[in-house]
């Protein structure tokens, strides 16, 4: 049953308690300007989202790379409510038969079939739970020296103390420093500048992996706990690894044994055209962190995947216990919105469908070459892809305040996404169609052609 429409009086009274009472992300409190890119949206539907004025926007990162399947499915939002019904919340000490069935949908979809689920709330609570789960791992495993997380410059994995201190996104925290001790850095991947004074990718990727290797002698191998990556890092403007970088890490990290953690919090669940974007590079890692799309973004949820190595050194005397717990961990109503969305993935051919409109959007984005301030065109799996605008392609300068510009163009031809310093970011609903991304890519290039003519 559709919601009855908001008179304008409603809309008003709404805007007037957002503006007096409501706190933003990531934006001043009290900022809701319409000038700023904040909008009211009453509704949504496959790639659109509605304003209160009835006007489509095209979602062009399926808000924060979440709403796989697209707005407006009722069809998760019905197996949710009945859910609810029956049981909305179970206590600790107990579980829900869908929070039985999507643990175990899930560890099929893994490299590791006999993996175990541990269920959290978020991304940055899959991540925290991770370097714990490792931590306490390597306790177990009578190595109790091991505390330090290796993570890559510039990445993004929360929002959270901890998670900030191995992230902090294209914006360093330096505002909460201190971080967490033991937080240790090593250079991110760039397929487009390559660094390391490199002049290949070939020779760039080992140099990135072998980044790691120095660390970890750097630190002492017997106090490192764990290496933590996105498999492609969506806050350095989505650099895709090439097949060798992975597999050099999954061996450095066997070497010495730190344990590998893929964060698949925006990669996982058919964004890349594998259930698992780590996959395409034929590694297993020790645990996967995983949230947003698992129910494409329609309740909450988030979660850690163990193989069955790590999960089995938990078995045993009360000391083994992993003594860690999130409230709305495995909670039936988002469990059950979960069974839904990798049902309707499954039936629908989703993930397949990623695969193949990727591969179109791609070879669409390509064309943008023609443009002076294309300067890069990155994705080529599935549907994560970005155009890094420069403001000179020989010497591959970055566009000076891009992000600020991208913010009214974007409102300018009706797209809502996340303005990027580095690159126009593109990761539609999975479920998209081809005319639906012959329109995304019209906009883009629209977008281009005025930042090219203000350079």
């Amino acid at each position: 049953m559709s919601m009855k429409p908001l008179s304008g009086s409603e809309l008003e009274d709404i805007k007037l308690m957002a503006q007096k009472h409501f706190w933003p992300h990531a934006k001043p409190a009290g900022d809701i300007s319409e000038e700023t890119g904040l909008k009211t949206i009453t509704k949504g539907e496959g790639v659109w989202l509605y304003d209160e004025n009835n006007q489509p926007w095209y979602d062009t990162t399926s808000c924060l790379w979440l709403v796989n399947l697209g707005h407006g499915r009722t069809d998760i939002a019905d197996a949710a409510y009945s859910q609810m019904k029956e049981v909305s919340f179970t206590p600790m000490g107990s579980f829900s038969p869908p929070t039985a069935k999507l643990s175990a949908k899930i560890a099929s979809y893994s490299p590791d079939k006999d993996s175990r689920v541990f269920f959290v709330s978020g991304g940055a609570e899959a991540n925290e739970t991770a370097i714990k789960m490792a931590r306490k791992y390597h306790i177990n495993n009578g190595e109790s020296a091991r505390y330090k997380v290796i993570s890559r410059r510039n990445s993004y994995h929360g929002a959270t103390y901890a998670t900030m201190s191995m992230g902090g996104g294209t914006r360093p925290p330096y505002e909460f420093e201190p971080l967490m001790p033991g937080s240790v850095k090593i250079a991110n991947y760039d397929s487009y500048r390559y660094g390391f004074s490199t002049k290949s990718e070939e020779q760039a990727s080992e140099e990135y992996a072998n980044d790691l290797e120095r660390a970890i002698l750097g630190h002492n191998p017997s106090t490192v706990s764990a290496f933590i990556a996105e498999p492609i890092s969506t806050a350095t403007g989505i650099h895709v690894p090439n097949k060798a970088y992975f597999q050099m890490i999954r061996e450095i990290c066997d070497k010495y044994g730190v344990l590998m953690i893929s964060d698949e919090v925006i990669t996982g669940f058919g964004r890349t055209g594998s259930w698992f974007a780590i996959e395409q590079w034929d590694v297993t890692p020790d645990i996967i962190t995983f949230a947003k799309a698992c129910t494409s973004g329609y309740l909450p949820i988030g979660g850690t995947i163990a193989t069955k190595k790590i999960s089995d050194a938990f078995i045993g005397d009360e000391s083994k216990t992993f003594t860690h717990l999130m409230t709305f961990g495995g909670n039936p109503a988002s469990t059950a919105a979960g069974v839904k969305t990798l049902e309707i993935m499954e039936d629908e051919h989703v993930v397949e469908n990623s695969k193949q409109m990727g591969d179109y959007l791609m070879s669409k984005l390509e064309e943008l070459y023609k443009y002076d301030i294309v300067g890069h065109v990155r994705g080529g799996k599935g549907l994560l892809n970005a155009v890094e605008i420069v403001k000179n392609k020989d010497s591959k300068e970055p566009y000076p305040d891009l992000a600020k510009k991208l913010g009214p163009l974007y409102n300018k031809y009706k797209m809502i996404g996340l303005p990027s310093p580095v690159a126009i970011q593109l990761a539609p609903p999975i479920t998209v169609n081809k005319d639906e991304i012959d329109d995304l890519v019209e906009r883009t290039e629209s977008v281009i052609k005025d930042l090219e003519a203000d350079n």
